[in-house]
């Protein structure tokens, strides 16, 4: 069974990403496919998918500012969709069962209710994978969209403990304020741990020991721990390291994830009905999102994006419905009807998301006339002035590049970054560094590139970033000097393909550019060495002594 699984994941995700989708979408398929044949998953299965999830929370822990959660279209965003969410749904299905509808059948309005309940909330997993992928965690859509995810988190782990009936352990609160204590000795252990392997177990220490085991022990649900535990070490300087030592790992487990949703079972006609009816929900939920994003006075790109992640049905929807299931609220064929509705929503959205910014330009003049007169502060259009060489991505490539340029063109750089934190580390260090997303097609529209800007580099981590940077530069006619970054040859001749004037292999090139500073050494250090080895016949060894 393993090994049918594993080949049947593995050529599932190639397949899909042929044809330009997320491998995502192949390991739901897949996980049909192996129902078909009359597979399960398993409790391996089962535990590596609750790993998956676990690990990635903690990783958006080790990104999230709790005071991004205090922002009005956070807070207010989420309570307000998901009331309007519920009330219309739960209304709808309960005239549906009023009028006779089969599916529907039996139905009360409590029935219906938490059926609405389970519907309200959006798919963590999915929205994190493509915002992960499409190199867009940092930007406005993506810090909007993780926020009203973490809040739907935190309402969806609210309604389990108390229909459990769970009360947290009296320890549950001496377990919070000693971690909070522990920070400093928690810190020192990341800091010891290195940075290869140790790193990496590190990372799971904390998220699945101290975290997730250390939560569920005290009564306290462990998502809820995972979260936490990220939070609490999300301001060490080792934190973005930890967060890469465990990605590869992260996306190993999440395929267990998709291959468990699709053998959830294969769902009845009047399951697949239901599946279906639910479906033709999504595009209310989605535009709803839009609605009340442009109402906290975001521009309409930004409530578009987020609106599409949020396109979808949630994980957490399957767990309320296991529970109503168990407690006999709810018919248990519906747990398979959710997961048939959670399948599709992610098929559907797949595709969408990753033409986001295409559709958005398509629909920009209608999606405009939503926008409020007053803009949200994080939002606000980029102004140049004297500057003529733009950095995107300030990392530690981008923030070398900026202060070797600067020291030759003094006054004519600017940098560029996605996240709100990273910039006001720059401006305290008294770099010109701007809030922005490279990505963004209205922001290159704004901004007068043919007369202001001259020579731009894209130095952001991930690949999509740059290349949908450079799509939006040659969408808006860019028509000076374009350098970027990538890390594997089938990226550099993608880019190149795309137009742009260079592409710099950094694995490539860092041992070039080792070779250039070895040589400085010597000509400095020993010139007298150096200069044998130029005199030194091909293959002949050097003179004895020397």
């Amino acid at each position: 069974m393993d090994t049918i699984l594993i080949a049947i994941a593995f050529f599932s995700g190639l397949l899909v990403r042929q044809f330009g989708l997320p491998p995502l979408v192949g390991f739901l398929g897949a996980g049909f496919v192996l129902q078909a044949m009359g597979q399960s998953g398993g409790e391996i299965l089962d535990e590596v998918a609750n790993i998956g999830v676990t690990l990635m929370l903690f990783t958006i822990g080790l990104k999230l500012r709790l005071k991004s959660l205090l922002r009005p279209e956070i807070w207010a965003g989420t309570s307000i969709h998901s009331t309007v969410t519920i009330f219309l749904f739960s209304l709808l299905f309960f005239l549906l069962t009023q009028l006779g509808l089969q599916v529907f059948g039996g139905f009360s309005y409590q029935t219906s209710l938490l059926l609405a309940f389970a519907l309200s909330f959006s798919s963590t997993v999915f929205a994190i994978k493509i915002l992960e992928e499409n190199g867009e965690m940092g930007a406005l859509h993506g810090r909007v969209t993780v926020g009203i995810l973490i809040m739907q988190d935190l309402i969806a782990v609210a309604f389990l403990t108390i229909s459990l009936g769970k009360v947290p352990s009296i320890w549950a609160a001496p377990l919070i304020v000693g971690l909070i204590l522990a920070r400093p000795l928690i810190g020192w252990l990341i800091s010891r741990s290195g940075h290869g392997e140790l790193t990496t177990l590190c990372g799971l220490f904390l998220a699945l020991v101290l975290g997730a085991k250390g939560f569920e022990v005290v009564g306290l649900k462990s998502d809820l721990g995972a979260i936490f535990m990220g939070v609490l070490v999300g301001q060490h300087p080792k934190a973005k390291e930890l967060g890469k030592s465990l990605l590869s790992l992260t996306d190993l487990f999440l395929v267990g994830f998709f291959l468990s949703i699709g053998l959830e079972g294969l769902p009845s006609w009047n399951g697949l009905l239901a599946a279906v009816l639910m479906i033709l929900l999504l595009p209310f939920k989605s535009i709803l999102f839009f609605f009340l994003l442009t109402r906290f006075k975001l521009r309409a790109r930004t409530s578009w994006m987020g609106a599409l992640h949020l396109s979808t049905y949630s994980e957490f929807g399957l767990i309320v419905m296991a529970v109503g299931a168990a407690k006999g609220w709810i018919p248990n064929e519906w747990l398979v009807n959710i997961a048939i509705a959670l399948s599709l929503s992610f098929l559907i959205a797949a595709p969408f998301t990753r033409r986001a910014e295409l559709l958005y330009l398509r629909l920009r003049d209608w999606l405009c006339a939503f926008e409020m007169p007053c803009r949200h502060p994080d939002d606000l259009p980029v102004e140049t002035e004297h500057e003529r060489i733009a950095i995107f991505g300030m990392g530690r490539v981008g923030q070398a590049v900026y202060s070797d340029l600067f020291r030759q063109f003094p006054g004519r750089v600017i940098g560029f970054d996605l996240d709100p934190v990273q910039v006001e580390t720059h401006c305290a260090a008294n770099r010109n560094v701007v809030l922005a997303d490279a990505t963004d097609s209205d922001f290159w529209e704004k901004v007068r590139i043919d007369q202001d800007i001259q020579l731009v580099v894209l130095a952001m981590p991930k690949h999509a970033a740059n290349l949908h940077a450079a799509e939006a530069l040659k969408r808006a006619g860019y028509s000076g000097i374009v350098t970027t970054t990538a890390k594997f040859d089938d990226e550099v001749r993608e880019l190149r393909e795309l137009g742009v004037d260079s592409a710099f292999n950094l694995y490539n090139e860092a041992g070039a550019g080792f070779a250039r500073h070895v040589s400085s050494v010597l000509s400095q250090q020993r010139p007298d060495l150096l200069q044998e080895f130029r005199t030194m016949p091909e293959g002949g060894d050097p003179p004895a002594g020397s």
